[in-house]
């Protein structure tokens, strides 16, 4: 479990028990750290793409700024320092073997100074890195016990929102990246041997009435400030943030640029049948059965197609047969999902020889991507309940 910083090689590995006389180890790319767009990473996009993408994009960059600034004012409940959330984003960035995230994030941590070296800040940054490493490869087993164990170590209600927060988009930027990276025809460089993300067990997905219950308070709203309580009037009504709204309110200024996100991608979405089985397929792999459970209760006629995502891929894929577009749909969701390392221009070929146009794969393809944090956020944020 634990990871150590290692001479020549921290752009994959840091250190999780901390030394307070270590030498800083440099990154391989020192340069990675100081990129012009630190959300695309430098990616050079065809001006069409830019503009098609601006609206996603804008707000993704000022969440950047946000969650990893230069400088982070701690206090008593906000314990979340600078190393914290690069820590955690590189971690989170090292499941998904993305390396221009893995150089970017290293780079970042590099010559931070970690925690002092006593037994509680080794115990609570190995939490700290467990919590991001499982969230982002094995969401579903998530549980109310792992977030009593991030309580235990000292973090607070505003941690927990920015932990996740951060998971979730490192788990975005990501998925986005390599979709750039596959848009423009450049080869997968993937890493032999990193564990792939495995679809959520069927028996998750087997009771047809759940609800969703936060796990952490929510934004009081006799006490809440002006900007807190515009945010939550302001985001709660968008479906994809309904429940979470009132928790992620705790920040509002990420929830703002969060909701402007998930408005943009569902404005641009190309078609509502399609939409929804990405949707529907990204919260069953990710085993986000609110998520799943929304989208069944959000309407679809083919019941026969429901049961298969609740059975997973091996039905889904058997029920699909004879249906290309539907099918070449679902591997590349699938792909995205579980293995962004490996996302290649082979995905973005197979969309467009079903007939899917460029933007229109684009635009799928990024709601997945940002259902993958959304899925992250409800099961880390709460649980759902017979």
């Amino acid at each position: 479990m634990e990871q150590r910083r290692i001479e020549g090689k921290s752009h994959w590995y840091h250190e999780t028990q901390s030394s307070a006389s270590r030498a800083h180890a440099l990154p391989l790319v020192p340069e990675a750290a100081t990129v012009n767009d630190p959300f695309l990473l430098d990616l050079a996009l065809p001006e069409k793409q830019k503009a098609d993408l601006e609206g996603i994009v804008s707000p993704a960059r000022k969440l950047y700024t946000l969650l990893f600034p230069q400088r982070v004012n701690t206090s008593r409940l906000r314990t979340f320092s600078a190393y914290d959330r690069l820590s955690t984003a590189l971690t989170a960035a090292q499941v998904f073997g993305v390396q221009r995230l893995c150089n970017h994030y290293a780079a970042r941590l590099a010559p931070l100074s970690g925690p002092d070296s006593s037994r509680e800040s080794n115990y609570r940054l190995a939490q700290i890195t467990q919590h991001a490493r499982l969230l982002a490869a094995s969401p579903s087993v998530i549980d109310a016990r792992a977030r009593q164990q991030l309580e235990d170590v000292g973090l607070t209600f505003y941690d927990l929102v920015i932990i996740n927060q951060i998971i979730g988009f490192v788990v975005f930027q990501a998925r986005v990246v390599a979709i750039l990276q596959a848009s423009l025809g450049q080869p997968v460089r993937f890493i032999p041997g990193m564990e792939t993300q495995q679809e959520a067990d069927a028996a998750l997905f087997s009771d047809t009435a759940t609800e969703w219950q936060p796990g952490i308070d929510s934004v009081d709203l006799r006490t809440a400030n002006a900007p807190q309580m515009e945010s939550l009037a302001r985001w709660q009504p968008l479906p994809e943030l309904r429940l979470l709204a009132p928790l992620l309110a705790h920040e509002h200024l990420l929830l703002n640029e969060l909701g402007e996100m998930s408005e943009q991608v569902a404005k641009i979405s190309p078609n509502k049948q399609q939409s929804w089985l990405v949707a529907a397929y990204t919260a069953r792999i990710n085993g986000s059965t609110c998520c799943f459970t929304r989208c069944v209760q959000r309407g679809n006629d083919d019941g026969l197609l429901v049961q298969a995502l609740r059975a997973g891929s091996r039905e889904l894929n058997r029920v699909l047969a004879g249906k290309n577009k539907e099918s070449a749909l679902v591997q590349a969701v699938q792909m995205l999902t579980c293995t962004p390392d490996r996302f290649s221009p082979a995905q973005f070929l197979q969309l467009e020889e079903q007939g899917y146009s460029r933007q229109a794969a684009m635009s799928l393809l990024v709601a997945c991507a940002l259902h993958g944090w959304l899925n992250r956020l409800h099961i880390a944020l709460g649980q759902s309940v017979s």
